[in-house]
């Protein structure tokens, strides 16, 4: 193949491709953002889920910050005075900065786990409301592509932004 024929090859196949994006282009108006996880977690039943999850966890959390301070302070004491503890105290105090870090662990551990596990249920109560709530916004907008906040790298118009919409949607059900 010459390179006269390529190049009309390549510029016919560019003109195709431009021609067929350009028919299919979609307009700045026909794109919105939408935070979904935002949305969901500004409604009022995400707030009442996380001052119900902050009660359950409280005394996890009020362990694990007095057990957090203990381990500074028997780090400290083991860093100062190590040298001049005799086998058997530095021996304990070893073995007791050892369980309460391992109590300390535990707890963060317990943590995260209620905290995701909240998460979990209260996103799998709500994504039907979250899906009937994106439709009916997609729909009286006339949004042909939604896209997340995140993803969105650059934008030369401003677009809009409907996760307040659908927040309140959510509450409203």
């Amino acid at each position: 193949m010459t390179s006269s024929h390529w190049l009309k090859s390549f510029t016919s196949t560019l003109l195709a491709l431009v021609l067929s994006l350009a028919s299919s282009a979609v307009l700045a108006e026909d794109v919105a953002l939408l935070d979904w996880r935002k949305a969901l977690l500004d409604t009022d039943a995400a707030q009442r889920d996380m001052d119900e999850l902050r009660a359950g966890i409280a005394a996890q959390q009020q362990e694990a910050q007095a057990l957090g301070g203990e381990l500074e302070r028997l780090s400290s004491r083991l860093a100062n005075e190590g040298e001049d503890l005799d086998d058997a105290e530095g021996r304990a105090l070893v073995k007791e900065l050892q369980q309460k870090g391992q109590r300390f662990d535990q707890l963060r551990l317990e943590i995260a786990e209620a905290r995701q596990e909240s998460e979990q249920r209260f996103l799998d109560r709500f994504e039907a409301a979250m899906d009937q709530s994106v439709n009916e916004v997609i729909a009286r907008h006339q949004v042909k592509v939604l896209v997340d906040p995140n993803g969105v790298l650059y934008s030369s118009d401003d677009l809009p932004d409907l996760t307040a919409e659908v927040t309140e949607i959510l509450n409203a059900q």
